[in-house]
């Protein structure tokens, strides 16, 4: 049986401004990359995702990324590799405490936004990335693009990393993104989504943007947990893969 793992970005909310529905999402996904206050997040919110992930018994990981409250950590910053490798560490030791209150661990760290599309190409940021989770110890698996420069970092520094795909996300013939700024970046279709995702399982291909064929060997499949109806397409994603035979776990 095929086996692969659901993720979600969730734990986004900002004290009284609310965003997603990540009890929803706890339903579909095996994963939570829990923001961890740089791009969204404060203390109590991180707290209480962890809180809830553990009752739902979906995996705590640390999505970490730029200094960004203001941009939703979507904005390239110019920091240095020790600024950035700080940073990154000190998302990860924040998130750490919570987990252990609600009694577990972060199991593994997943970059977000302009950070995570940075260092699919951006050797400096993607060592300094790879330094910050060997320095937290634990070597923790980093989930990451098919092919970007971090995987590579990632392997080379004997950390674990992890392929995933993006279910409702465009793709260039590149195997990349779509930006967001483009036309095509964001699927909505639940019912185009979930046969996109069961091909992938099926066979690693998806189609990008322009129509072409590309190959992406993913363990994980990530469903944002941002965008309108969210909960609905991860719910729909999670039913078609079970009944073409895969089986949704957690990669740790």
């Amino acid at each position: 049986m095929t086996v692969i793992d659901m993720n979600s970005d969730v734990g986004e909310s900002f004290g009284n401004w609310s965003m997603g529905d990540d009890a929803a999402i706890f339903r579909s996904v095996s994963s939570a990359n829990v923001a961890c206050g740089f791009h969204a997040g404060d203390p109590s919110v991180m707290a209480q995702t962890c809180w809830d992930a553990v009752a739902a018994g979906v995996t705590v990981g640390a999505h970490v990324a730029y200094r960004d409250l203001a941009g939703f950590g979507r904005r390239f910053m110019d920091c240095s590799p020790r600024e950035l490798a700080d940073d990154v560490l000190y998302q990860m030791g924040a998130l750490q405490a919570m987990a252990q209150s609600a009694g577990t661990e972060i199991k593994y760290v997943k970059p977000h936004g302009a950070l995570y599309n940075t260092i699919v190409h951006h050797e400096v940021h993607a060592q300094a990335v790879v330094d910050a989770v060997k320095a937290f110890g634990g070597d923790l698996p980093l989930l990451l693009l098919p092919g970007s420069v971090a995987l590579q970092k990632a392997e080379q520094a004997g950390l674990r990393g992890v392929a995933e795909a993006f279910a409702d996300r465009g793709y260039t013939p590149e195997g990349t993104l779509v930006s967001r700024r483009e036309k095509g970046a964001v699927l909505h279709d639940p019912a185009e989504v979930t046969e996109r995702m069961i091909r992938l399982a099926e066979d690693g291909t998806l189609s990008a943007v322009d129509g072409s064929t590309v190959r992406i060997q993913a363990e994980s499949i990530c469903v944002h947990g941002d965008t309108p109806g969210s909960a609905a397409m991860a719910a729909e994603v999670r039913a078609g893969l079970e009944r073409a035979g895969v089986q949704i776990r957690s990669f740790v």
